[in-house]
């Protein structure tokens, strides 16, 4: 399966940008909360679910700028996407 390009709003761009930026935290019984590549991953993940992609298969595009990006598109039928390049 191809990859297909998407473009995200601005809205959302601003949401994963704020979502990648470090935030304070109290550590309470050893856990220090999630990492900012976790609440990256998080935000990615809401984005796919958003849009109708699979999040662990984004891939920037390289010319258009930020707001757009590469990825597998999530399917009903779809269980695995090692086929998708």
């Amino acid at each position: 399966m191809p990859r297909t390009e998407y473009e995200m709003s601005k809205t959302d761009l601003e949401t994963l940008l704020a979502s990648m930026k470090p935030t304070p935290v109290i550590m309470i019984g050893g856990s220090t909360g999630p990492s900012q590549q976790e609440l990256a991953n998080s935000a990615w993940a809401r984005l796919g679910e958003k849009l109708g992609f699979v999040s662990s298969t984004v891939k920037p595009h390289a010319v258009k700028g930020p707001r757009f990006f590469y990825c597998c598109t999530k399917t009903s039928s779809t269980k695995s996407f090692r086929g998708c390049y």
